[in-house]
């Protein structure tokens, strides 16, 4: 695994961006990995529509801005419109599980629901790549930004294991279930301790952030409820924290098996 020692900087690398509509739809259907795409709000050109709905297609996120967004990037003239190059090289989730299965592998996926703080998805990412996890699953909107920053703080991590992104969550789950994939949801209050569960079949782990927790709909149409008991009696952990002891958990059944 790659050791990160270069400095972090804030603003994207002009090398990593795209600029303009043509440019960003030519990109677009060369299939090239975006992170994201920012256009100003007022933009409005059958082009423009173009463009949104091949980002659409490719799951690709976009953000409506003001004028002074886009001119943060110091990117000249950007015609209202820049595209940022992904680092990450985003994976189809049905892909996934159909490789998995084939190679009679036992899938593991990890999905993560309203977690921001990039240092905390990138101590995650580390985790998950060091346990085995066959890929993390990310919403388009709600989760933090797989920039540098977090590569950094994954140590690379993020560059090996697959992500996979996807326009919704709960839609994520139905394919799990539909592929015969259990998911559980990481819950404080659930009657069921994670020691308890079954992770040695093919599973999902829900982890949500550590404010609002997983979305109550989301949380509704996971099977089982997990808990990390605490006999300390504190309220909460660290969310990567967390993550690492469900899937340290997980890997301990599968290696007694």
């Amino acid at each position: 695994m790659k050791n990160f020692r270069h400095s972090r900087n804030q603003r994207p690398k002009k090398n990593r961006l795209i600029i303009g509509v043509n440019a960003i739809i030519q990109a677009l259907e060369e299939d090239t990995q975006l992170e994201r795409i920012f256009i100003l709000t007022t933009l409005n050109s059958s082009e423009t529509a173009r463009l949104k709905k091949l980002a659409a297609d490719r799951g690709v996120p976009i953000n409506k801005v003001p004028v002074e967004k886009l001119n943060s990037f110091n990117a000249g003239e950007h015609q209202g419109c820049i595209a940022l190059l992904s680092k990450i090289k985003y994976s189809n989730l049905q892909q996934l599980i159909s490789f998995s299965f084939e190679n009679r592998v036992v899938p593991l996926f990890l999905m993560l629901d309203g977690i921001t703080d990039i240092r905390n998805i990138g101590a995650i990412a580390r985790s998950a790549y060091a346990m085995g996890v066959t890929a993390i699953i990310i919403p388009e909107k709600g989760v933090g930004a797989l920039n540098e920053d977090a590569i950094f703080t994954s140590a690379g991590a993020l560059e090996q294991l697959p992500v996979c992104r996807v326009n919704s969550l709960m839609k994520a789950v139905d394919e799990l279930h539909l592929n015969g994939i259990k998911v559980y949801a990481t819950e404080m209050t659930a009657g069921q301790n994670v020691f308890d569960a079954n992770f040695k079949d093919p599973c999902a782990i829900v982890m949500g952030g550590e404010e609002q927790g997983i979305y109550p709909a989301l949380l509704k149409i996971c099977d089982e409820k997990l808990k990390i008991p605490m006999p300390g009696n504190f309220e909460s952990l660290n969310v990567s924290v967390a993550t690492g002891m469900v899937l340290y958990e997980a890997v301990r059944q599968r290696l007694r098996e």
